[in-house]
């Protein structure tokens, strides 16, 4: 029987661990398995990654990399495993185009040699094949959204839901469920990234996740409690984040606005866009940092099982105007709910008229939110709070999983 040792601030793969007697046992082996690794994967499930990696001493296997070769990532010069994906054309700018071919790819993953399989999953990565022996414990950022929540969004906005090649979309979505379903069994213990997860993990799966936010890097962003008179959106420009639904509420309203971020929708938001509002494009951290510590408000329309954006608004002392469902439910408390410890202001439709009314009733609630309440909320979501939580659940995780073994 092997026990887990539980170092303060690293588990290690090659540390000696040591029985209830002192002696030394085998050493424990842990795999870190996520879905791909590119300069273009920068969000929430990336972050997890690295903060999982500043604690846990891992080998690291993903579908493709192109990470360890890019001078500017913290995962430059690791020895990193991948897929027959790697070679693949076009696979750099994404494996998504190859998606029949995703969980046929992440099951050729050989992990024999490790006794703990850490998964960070919105896609296949939860898929790797694993030993009766062998521990795996699956962040799941979220079930693959494609295939389930979004399926019809997929089908009736993209030329490969229509006519012949609608049906195979739809067939091959079908198996996908299947295999989505199928490859859950295959893991130990879920984490969810907010209780929203966690309730389609159970609607999906019917597995229950133990809910740990993800890391928001709050100290990155400077608190200053004076604002000026702005208001700020923050985002890709993709469909589902819904800027044009803010821009045109805000072209309603006439308040300044400013938005920051590039994607496929740029163009056409900078098209839509009137005078008192600003689209930058993309801009650098520090000019990021900067707009978000002095905006009156942020503003979030994107229906997100998370969400990091809002998070990182308020470590500024900025409170949110958020679409309330999904995990800015979790994230942003609704001054008129809750009084002098309000971070925001919530709205329930993606529409101009909710953006519109919600922004007029912020206006009048302005003076009761409270730019440090604001920030300390924020705080509850830091690193430190997830890799305390983390370290503890996967302990526990061990510990129990050792117990069934010895039966």
């Amino acid at each position: 029987m092997r026990f887990l040792a539980i170092a303060p601030v690293v588990y290690s793969c090659t540390r000696a661990n040591r029985d209830p007697y002192g002696k030394a046992t085998v050493a424990l082996k842990y795999a870190l398995v996520h879905e791909w690794l590119t300069p273009q994967a920068t969000g929430g499930s990336e972050l997890v990654v690295q903060e999982i990696l500043k604690h846990v001493e891992a080998d690291v296997y993903a579908l493709i990399d192109f990470e360890s070769t890019n001078p500017e990532s913290y995962l430059f010069k690791r020895t990193i495993g991948t897929t027959f994906l790697q070679r693949f054309p076009l696979a750099r700018s994404g494996v998504q185009k190859y998606l029949p071919l995703l969980p046929l790819a992440i099951e050729q993953l050989d992990l024999r040699g490790y006794d703990v399989i850490l998964s960070s999953s919105h896609a296949v990565a939860k898929g790797v094949l694993t030993g009766s022996n062998q521990l795996h414990v699956c962040y799941c950022h979220a079930p693959m959204r494609y295939v389930w929540d979004m399926t019809f969004d997929y089908l009736h906005n993209s030329t490969a839901g229509r006519g012949v090649q609608g049906l195979l979309t739809r067939y091959l979505l079908h198996r996908l469920r299947q295999w989505d379903v199928l490859s859950a069994n295959r893991v130990d213990y879920f984490i969810a990234n907010s209780k929203h997860t966690a309730r389609r993990i159970w609607r999906c799966y019917r597995r229950p996740a133990e809910v740990i936010y993800p890391p928001v890097d709050t100290n990155r962003f400077r608190f200053q409690p004076q604002k000026q008179d702005f208001y700020l959106t923050v985002s890709r420009l993709v469909s589902y984040k819904k800027i044009s639904l803010i821009v045109k509420a805000f072209n309603q309203l006439g308040y300044p606005l400013i938005v920051i971020g590039g994607g496929p929708e740029l163009k056409q938001i900078q098209q839509l866009a009137r005078p008192n509002v600003q689209v930058l494009g993309w801009q650098p951290d520090a000019v990021v940092e900067q707009y978000m510590a002095q905006a009156k408000a942020f503003v979030y329309a994107a229906f997100e099982d998370f969400g990091i954006a809002p998070v990182e608004a308020q470590a500024c002392g900025t409170p949110v105007i958020a679409y309330g469902l999904g995990g800015t439910l979790e994230t942003v408390r609704d001054v008129i709910q809750t009084g002098e410890t309000g971070t925001g202001l919530l709205f329930y439709e993606q529409t101009e008229t909710a953006i519109v009314d919600a922004v007029k009733t912020f206006e009048r609630y302005q003076s009761a939110l409270n730019p440090d309440a604001v920030r300390s909320h924020a705080l509850s979501f830091s690193p430190s709070v997830f890799q305390d939580r983390y370290q503890a659940f996967l302990e526990r995780c061990h510990r129990e999983f050792q117990e069934r073994l010895s039966l």
